[in-house]
């Protein structure tokens, strides 16, 4: 129960992506009276420019790949040609007709998310917004060709929650040109699919894209500095997604650290450290994001910084100030839209005095949008191996699951760490079609310290991918 104050608080939210958009309604629930700024849209990159848009994208991709691989369940695919004589027809990909689907969902969702602020109470002023002390905010509120320098608003705030987002990162020896040399969010506006995309980063973004554009048919180079695709994530998971990857088609270069992006022409040169060059039609920029704290007024307002320039928050999203938050990908928390929202969500609740659960982070499930998707949730294998945690690990492959078998599904597992001695699940990871929807019954368990023993007794539904996770479970009765 939120505390009752003799006025309504003011809470200023800069920053309208997930977690700005979600502390805004949550102040406004408690009665606050609740301002948030926004400089491109309700939504901010998240929604316009970076998850929506790429998740959009990545589902068409999944459309094609179905489409593909339906002949080997016996589905075929024939058109009667000028002769009469059946021919296969091709797949083809309308990429400017994807993308323009692609821009109008993000609309959608922007506009769909400040119908429900403005519902809410809340006032949204377009503009940027900048901390002027621990409790004023400067917004700048002439954007564009016609803005005056004394377009400015100041607002005065009993709380402010900065949820300014991150920028791609880009490197001097690869200038962007946005046509040929891209970051993610410029990849919107080609209206011909790539004749030969190529990738720099072998991270999530990199991986996601990399696994689309060559579902939607085109060549893709994905350059990689390290050992394996997706370093850091589970290796049995990496393998897998680079085995399909290769399989696919896809020319995937490891230990390869690209030098340099230059233009050439019509198409692109990519220079890597040991002398090699590539030539595509296309590069791909996916080497990190960059948070957007950089003209914020942290040092005026007494807010400490990491070195790579996020906000230092705590579990509550507090920052050095008491009465200032930070969230979402400018903190230095999970770059994940989930985690920006219960951000969002928890730091109002504790600066309206209402109750909060501290954000534990092994709570977290993440997903990579590849294809096949990759879900992971609290310990992970290799901190259990080193002693980190006292676990035991199971791993069930996919293809023994019998719907996988009727859906022609070959790559993929399902792999449970449990506690030892107690068999308390203390994390997992899935690797499957739409793996990011199997996820929440892990995330329950680990949530609720569910045992093994327990999520066995679960009724799975038969045939389902889900039994994976209660054979795993069952298989883990006795853990030692």
């Amino acid at each position: 129960m939120a505390f009752e104050f003799e006025r309504k608080q003011s809470i200023v939210v800069v920053g309208g992506g997930p977690g700005g958009y979600e502390a805004a309604l949550s102040g406004a629930q408690l009665g606050a009276e609740v301002s948030i700024v926004e400089r491109v849209g309700i939504g901010g990159s998240a929604v316009l420019t970076d998850v929506v848009p790429s998740k959009t994208l990545i589902a068409t991709a999944e459309a094609a790949g179905r489409v593909a691989d339906a002949a080997n369940l016996g589905v075929q695919f024939y058109a009667t040609g000028e002769s009469g004589k059946t021919v296969t027809p091709r797949i083809a990909v309308n990429l400017a007709a994807v993308n323009n689907r692609v821009a109008d969902l993000s609309r959608q969702q922007s506009d769909d998310m400040r119908d429900e602020l403005e519902a809410a109470g809340v006032r949204i002023i377009e503009g940027e917004g900048r901390l002027a002390g621990a409790h004023t905010v400067v917004v700048s509120t002439g954007i564009g060709k016609e803005a005056h320098h004394t377009d400015f608003e100041t607002l005065e705030a009993d709380t402010i929650v900065l949820a300014v987002g991150a920028r791609p990162r880009v490197l001097p020896s690869a200038p962007v040109d946005g046509e040929r040399i891209l970051t993610w969010t410029q990849l919107y506006g080609l209206k011909e699919l790539p004749e030969h995309l190529i990738v720099v980063g072998s991270g999530v973004t990199g991986a996601e894209f990399a696994s689309a554009y060559s579902l939607l048919g085109g060549r893709v180079t994905l350059v990689s500095s390290r050992d394996q695709v997706l370093p850091g994530e589970d290796a049995d998971a990496a393998a897998i997604i680079e085995r399909v990857f290769r399989r696919s088609g896809m020319t995937v270069l490891n230990k390869s650290r690209a030098e340099s992006v230059a233009r050439d022409g019509e198409g692109v040169v990519v220079k890597l450290q040991d002398g090699r060059e590539i030539t595509g039609s296309h590069c791909l920029l996916a080497v990190g994001s960059i948070p957007n704290t950089g003209d914020l007024g942290t040092e005026k307002a007494g807010v400490q910084l990491t070195p790579s320039g996020h906000i230092r928050v705590n579990r509550e999203a507090r920052t050095s100030v008491p009465n200032i938050y930070a969230v979402g990908d400018c903190s230095d928390v999970l770059p994940l839209a989930s985690v920006a929202q219960m951000q969002g969500r928890t730091a109002v609740f504790h600066a309206m005095g209402d109750a909060v659960s501290p954000l534990e982070l092994r709570n977290v499930t993440s997903n990579i949008f590849t294809q096949p998707e990759v879900a992971t949730i609290g310990w992970n294998q290799k901190q259990i191996e080193e002693g980190l945690a006292r676990g035991v690990i199971y791993k069930v492959p996919l293809e023994q699951n019998p719907r996988a078998k009727m859906r022609g599904i070959k790559d993929g597992f399902v792999k449970l760490f449990a506690s030892t001695g107690s068999g308390t699940v203390i994390g997992g990871v899935i690797v499957a079609p739409q793996a990011s929807e199997l996820a929440l019954s892990l995330a329950l368990a680990v949530e609720h310290r569910l045992t093994v023993d327990q999520v066995a007794r679960a009724f799975a539904v038969y045939p389902s991918l889900s039994t994976s996770i209660t054979d795993a479970a069952r298989a883990m009765h006795i853990v030692q």
